[in-house]
């Protein structure tokens, strides 16, 4: 299943590299609670589902989460909308083709808490963020 919000807001896919972490996922989104610990790219989260590790990737128009153990392989991505300036798009997925009312609903609401933390304008503010945009983008692929 396949869940989307688009945020009106002016991000790069290096500005979305450098400012969407691990370290402030709860203040971009309103379904995770707390950041339990961060190693880089790895850390843990408490969520509206529960407990769980979490990895953070660099994706050609910006990055991907994704929650290796949980049972319905949820993965999201925050991309520039190449065909939409202006746009964030938030992408998540679940490997099950449907689910039980409650749970599809909690997913829409995920990605809607992402759609208003990034309008929010948080990511911009991250604390740290003086990296050079140039450290962000040769990572991926």
């Amino acid at each position: 299943m396949e869940f989307y919000a688009f945020a009106r807001i002016e991000m790069s896919p290096i500005a979305i590299q450098r400012d969407v972490h691990i370290s402030n996922l709860t203040e971009l989104c309103r379904s995770i609670e707390k950041v339990l610990s961060q190693q880089g790219e790895r850390g843990e989260i408490y969520c509206v589902w529960g407990e769980f590790k979490v990895h953070r990737e660099l994706i050609r128009q910006g990055v991907r989460f994704t929650l290796p153990g949980c049972p319905n392989a949820l993965q999201w991505t925050i991309t520039t909308a190449v065909d939409k300036p202006g746009v964030v798009c938030v992408h998540c997925t679940i490997e099950q083709p449907s689910h039980d009312s409650d749970f599809i609903e909690s997913l829409q609401q995920f990605v809607d808490d992402w759609k208003q933390g990034l309008e929010s304008g948080k990511a911009g503010r991250r604390k740290g963020s003086a990296r050079r945009a140039a450290d962000c983008m040769p990572i991926y692929g």
